[in-house]
Formats: C-alpha cells, structure tokens, sequence
C-alpha cells in the first residue's frame, strides 16, 4: 500500500497528527521537531508519544519524517550557528529516539563563501559529533535545489558527506521532487536515468523518503519554489510516474505542497487513484 501523506503542526502533539493524517487518508506524515526559524523544542509529553505509538501501529502509520528547523546550518561561517546545529539536533535525535524507527531530515546547509568542500567537512564533523552508534533513527540528508550556497545541489556533493560520517549506517537520503528538478535532475523527462544516476553516484539504498512538490520553475533554476501537484512544471503525470516507479513506490511520501489541510486530501485521493 502506497505510504503518503504531508507536513502536519506538531503544536497538538502527536497522537493529534495521527488523528489528522487518518482525516485525509494519510499513512505517514512529516513534522517540525521545533519552529521551523529555530528556538527551543517543546517538552515531550510521554503519555502523547505511548498513545500515538498505539495508534500509529492500529493506522498502520509509520515510517514519519521529522524536519530540522530551516536555521539549523552545520556549515555556517560562524561558530554560534553551528554550536545551535550541533545542539539542536543532539536535543532532537535524543528525543526521537521516544518514537523509535523514524527518520530526521535536515538541509545540509549553505557554506556563506566558505567554499563547499569546506561546508562538506563541517556538515560531516557535525554528524559524526551527534551520532550514536545505538540510535534508531535515521539521518536524511536533503537534496537541494542549489540555490546561493547550498551544499547537496547535486548527488556527488551529498556522496562526499556520506563518505566522511564514520556511522553511516544511520544516514540516508531524503529526495526532494521540486529540488532536484530546480536542480537539473529531468525527473519528468528522464525519470528512469536520473534514478540510474542516484543509484550510481549514492546507491538506492540509502533513499530513505521523497518529498513530493511540484515546481513553479523551470529545469535547472536553482531558485526552490515549491507548487501544488499538476500547478508547476513537472507536472501531475510526471509526478504519478515518480510515485508509480518500482524503485520508489515503497518509499514514505511526504507533500509539501502549499496547501491547507484539504487541498493536501486531494492530492493524496489522486495519488491513491493510481494503486
């Protein structure tokens, strides 16, 4: 059965994601660990996170995505934000291990002129600072779209940090249809050799979730603008292939569409159609 479903608040806790995933026929969904611009996470209600795992598994919910927060830079210039990188996710790994089997998703981050075999290093040193060899979450590296300085614009950069975490067993991949498509990667034209390339470049093993958003940009923009499914320019037949390829279709799909709760229904109804 296809695993779908999109990005939920956390603000109610997670038996309510739960409850709203079910609303609109979901079996995963993604969520921030904290706000999105950074600041302390919440304290952890335990009685919430034993009735989610009830209800999760009675749903068959699961595998979920937890994001970083969009200010959490491990490769930023300066040294205070790269202290909050390191600390936050430390706080939110500890706390995702409540929630044991899941994923972590972060951005890698953007080097600010670094250069970016110098943000690969500190992207690595970090990870390999807050990995343990007993944790069951998984770490998902982002690809991105590319845009100013963002490191994991391509395969080969995300390849290199892979490379230098010591426990890459607890990495993988998390595949951003709009990002790499503003990133060059012709998923509409050339699904079947761009995942060739990943396959190549990373390995198929280490794709853990999908992102699934349309773009408003064209190939190559490098400019991460996020559209409604059959709104941008992959387009909803493009998009149902990705879902469909037997390479992918086991994977978690997660909507980041800009959308409300029922524009999100919709689209999973439409990519439940094609089961």
């Amino acid at each position: 059965m296809l695993k779908i479903g999109c990005h939920l608040s956390s603000s109610k806790g997670f038996l309510a994601m739960a409850n709203t995933a079910e609303t609109i026929n979901g079996n995963t969904f993604q969520f921030f660990t904290r706000n999105p611009r950074g600041g302390k996470a919440k304290d952890l209600d335990l009685k919430d996170v034993v009735a989610f795992r009830s209800r999760a598994e009675e749903l068959g919910i699961g595998p979920i995505v937890a994001h970083a927060p969009y200010t959490l830079n491990a490769c930023g210039a300066e040294e205070r934000v790269r202290e909050f990188a390191l600390e936050a996710m430390a706080d939110d790994l500890a706390r995702m291990e409540y929630i044991p089997g899941n994923y972590y998703n972060f951005h890698p981050g953007s080097h600010v002129g670094q250069g970016t075999e110098k943000g690969i290093e500190l992207i690595a040193d970090t990870l390999n600072r807050v990995l343990r060899p007993e944790q069951k979450t998984i770490v998902l590296l982002e690809t991105m779209a590319g845009k100013g300085s963002e490191v994991g614009r391509n395969f080969e950069e995300l390849r290199e940090i892979l490379d230098r975490v010591k426990l890459s067993d607890h990495m993988g991949i998390c595949l951003d249809t709009c990002h790499v498509w503003d990133g060059g990667y012709d998923i509409a034209g050339h699904l079947d050799e761009v995942i060739t390339e990943f396959d190549r470049v990373i390995g198929l093993d280490r794709l853990k979730a999908v992102h699934l958003n349309d773009s408003q940009n064209p190939l190559g923009a490098r400019k991460d603008r996020h559209a409604r499914i059959g709104e941008g320019r992959i387009g909803a037949e493009a998009l149902a292939r990705v879902v469909k390829h037997p390479a992918l279709r086991h994977l978690p799909f997660e909507l980041e569409t800009p959308n409300e709760l029922d524009g999100y229904g919709r689209e999973i109804a439409f990519f439940r159609s094609l089961e």
